[in-house]
């Protein structure tokens, strides 16, 4: 019985290890983003970011808990500034794709047309107006 429990712990701390290691090799991946070229894009965020103005790009998934709580809060900001872009990824995936986005929520501000910025998870009103 005991060699049971310990092949059974060793594989849930492997399954662990795996899932931490994933979660850090996405954010890498996304980081490495940074400095890079905004992507061309349609419609007015591409307008937006072809008169060379500031972006802020939050994707998010309607599933996503910590999404559900942060969507109001951009939508408001959406509204109170220009240049605040929610993007549903489940709607537009091949927005989410052209920033290397692979995680919900996720925060992406452009600047001068490159990639300054990339946040991962929930981020505050008071972090989100900053960023502004």
């Amino acid at each position: 019985m005991s060699t049971v429990l310990i092949v059974a712990g060793l594989t849930l701390v492997g399954l662990f290890a795996l899932v931490i290691g994933l979660q850090f090799y996405m954010i890498r991946k996304m980081q490495a983003n940074r400095g890079q070229p905004a992507p061309e894009l349609q419609g007015e965020m591409g307008e937006w970011l072809a008169q060379g103005k500031a972006g802020l790009f939050y994707f998010f998934s309607p599933q996503c808990g910590a999404c559900r709580a942060m969507t109001p809060v951009v939508k408001r900001l959406a509204q109170e500034r220009g240049g605040v872009f929610p993007v549903d990824v489940s709607k537009d995936l091949s927005t989410a794709r052209s920033f290397g986005v692979m995680a919900t929520p996720t925060v992406v501000v452009v600047r001068d047309a490159k990639v300054d910025q990339i946040l991962i998870g929930a981020q505050s009103e008071a972090v989100l107006s900053g960023l502004i």
